[in-house]
């Protein structure tokens, strides 16, 4: 049932923003943020986890992303606040434990990757120096991450559009040595129907679409800028889905080019895959060269996305702490800065954590890749919280609907809420472990809330969540 047209109107007043963003802008907004560092990082591990055929996996990933990007559209024309998920279930549930849950697992999962994303720059790093201690570069990489957010987050903006168009760059050498590749009459395509012999070719792909899933994420940091979109309701659905495609599109051509210039097992086998396209000598320049000019273009892609999880993080923490969830001092701000020092400072201890954790646990199990661990803990997250928002989508039809408003195609959102729903099963049941990182990672947050209720019974104040309607204008 339509709700009457003065509760839709004010659920949605006048923006005081301006409206300025095109659709062909929102367009390369999305694109950005969806390629980020998880085929530098991850590609290797996705051709293990498949065979020649690990394209299927990136084209499988995009599709099941693409369809939740859909619930993203449907949502945003109706609610377009900077919350995201949160708001959303917490407009379709009304239960404000159900929303705290959901964005813990969306602080959870940024904390999750940027531990896997640190532990790839690692990677790279160790092709180009003399590695130090692997744990000691990733810490350092975290930290001075933490020092840029720290500045202000002008300077942090700027620095991520420079290293988009870096990493952008990175995956267009790689495509171009495909091509020049299969001019050459080298390629063998029969390489990409190739599966892993070991299991089921259907087991292999949909490993390989958990993995790859973590490559397709970001695009739903574009609900932040709907407020400043021109005709929201018929640009932000073609931009963000198309903006989605086009990634995915660029993903498997990386795939498929790496597949064919690369045997296999040596891109299973390299801690830095994208490298041994590039070590193969098809363009004719000097190959050491551009291991090192490649080297630095992957560190900077994994820069700029682990950045984008700093600025998150930090965010979350303050705004959970704005909202008397989180203790207090998270909301602290600099004096000239105006950064949220604290929740910077946290974060950075956080994630530092995680990752002597994985080395600790790596001294007892050498075969343990802390890179792919991560990616999983952050997909776990991730795939539970998309689901319930395609679940979302569907509940709220009917309700705070507008002429305008883009309604998503319902057999494919009950297709996305299934596909969700699979890999997540298959991810805990591949990877049990993985729910001890999701435990230890709620429990940060759940520590944090309960530190927070204490202060508030010492000091007498109401202990608790928020209700529901105050829920609705958080802004993390």
């Amino acid at each position: 049932m339509t709700t009457a047209p003065h509760t839709a109107e004010a659920d949605h007043p006048e923006s005081e923003l301006k409206r300025s963003i095109t659709g062909r802008l929102l367009f390369f907004y999305v694109l950005g943020d969806v390629l980020g560092s998880g085929i530098y990082v991850l590609i290797g591990a996705v051709a293990a986890a498949v065979g020649g055929a690990f394209w299927i996996a990136f084209a499988a990933g995009v599709s099941v992303a693409a369809i939740t990007g859909l619930a993203y559209a449907e949502l945003v024309t109706k609610y377009p606040q900077a919350a995201g998920a949160a708001l959303y279930v917490n407009k379709a549930f009304r239960k404000p434990m159900l929303t705290f849950l959901i964005t813990v697992c969306m602080l959870s999962a940024s904390f999750a990757a940027s531990g896997s994303l640190a532990s790839g720059f690692a990677r790279y790093f160790g092709q180009l120096f003399e590695l130090p201690p692997a744990l000691l570069v990733t810490i350092v990489f975290v930290l001075l991450l933490t020092a840029v957010n720290y500045i202000g987050i002008t300077e942090s903006v700027v620095v991520n559009m420079i290293m988009t168009f870096v990493e952008v760059a990175g995956l267009i050498i790689v495509m171009l040595i495909g091509v020049i590749y299969v001019f050459q009459g080298n390629a063998n395509w029969g390489t990409l129907g190739e599966f892993n012999a070991e299991g089921n070719p259907i087991f292999a792909i949909i490993a390989g679409v958990a993995l790859a899933f973590f490559a397709m994420t970001g695009f739903e940091n574009a609900a932040n800028v709907a407020e400043e979109t021109i005709n929201p309701s018929k640009t932000f659905p073609r931009a963000l889905i198309g903006g989605m495609i086009a990634a995915g599109v660029i993903y498997v051509a990386v795939a498929i080019s790496a597949a064919l210039v690369v045997p296999v097992d040596t891109l299973a086998g390299s801690p830095a895959a994208l490298l041994e396209v590039i070590r193969a000598g098809v363009l004719p320049l000097p190959v050491g060269m551009m291991i090192i000019l490649f080297a630095l273009i992957a560190m900077t892609a994994i820069t700029n996305t682990t950045l984008v999880c700093v600025v998150t993080q930090s965010r979350i923490l303050y705004g959970m702490s704005r909202e008397n969830i989180f203790p207090r001092m998270f909301r602290t701000l600099h004096p000239t800065r105006r950064s949220p020092w604290v929740a910077l400072i946290f974060q950075g201890i956080v994630v530092a954590v995680l990752l002597s954790v994985g080395a600790l646990l790596k001294l007892v199990d050498p075969e343990l890749d802390i890179v792919s661990t991560l990616a999983n803990v952050t997909v776990v997250f991730l795939l539970f919280i998309y689901a319930l928002v395609i679940v979302s989508a569907l509940k709220l039809r009917g309700t705070d609907d507008r002429e305008d408003t883009y309604r998503a195609n319902t057999p494919l959102l009950y297709v996305g809420i299934v596909g969700n729903i699979l890999l997540l099963a298959y991810v805990i049941i591949d990877d049990p472990s993985s729910l001890l990182w999701v435990a230890g990672l709620l429990a940060v947050g759940f520590v944090l809330y309960l530190a927070e209720a204490l202060s508030k019974k010492r000091h007498g104040a109401k202990v608790g969540l928020p209700d529901a309607d105050d829920m609705d204008d958080m802004e993390v």
